[in-house]
């Protein structure tokens, strides 16, 4: 930031100064590139293994918009492998029949 302020406090900035400014803000650019790829292809990976889909789809994030707008849709309009989880997960398991009643006796 130091470098952007001497920058603009002068009329015409010499070459060297735009080149030291270049150098750091381009790596910083990278930096936070990679940053903001990671954020969203490490979570599609792993919706994608658990929704049955190759999670080497995830890769489409590295294109910053359209990759990841293509994925959201991949997602939101395929049929997904998985099969439900079964609902008595939460329930308690139904009681037995009661005994049928004993013959009566002579």
């Amino acid at each position: 930031m130091h470098l952007l302020a001497m920058m603009l406090q002068e009329n015409q900035p010499n070459p060297e100064m735009i080149q030291k400014f270049l150098m750091l803000f381009i790596p910083m650019m990278l930096i936070g590139y990679l940053i903001a790829v990671l954020l969203f292809a490490i979570p599609s990976w792993f919706i994608l293994k658990k929704a049955g889909f190759s999670p080497w789809l995830a890769l489409l994030c590295i294109v910053p918009t359209l990759g990841t707008v293509v994925l959201l849709f991949i997602l939101a309009f395929a049929d997904w492998k998985v099969v439900p989880s079964p609902q008595a997960a939460g329930f308690p398991p139904p009681y037995p029949p009661p005994p049928p009643p004993y013959p009566p006796q002579a």
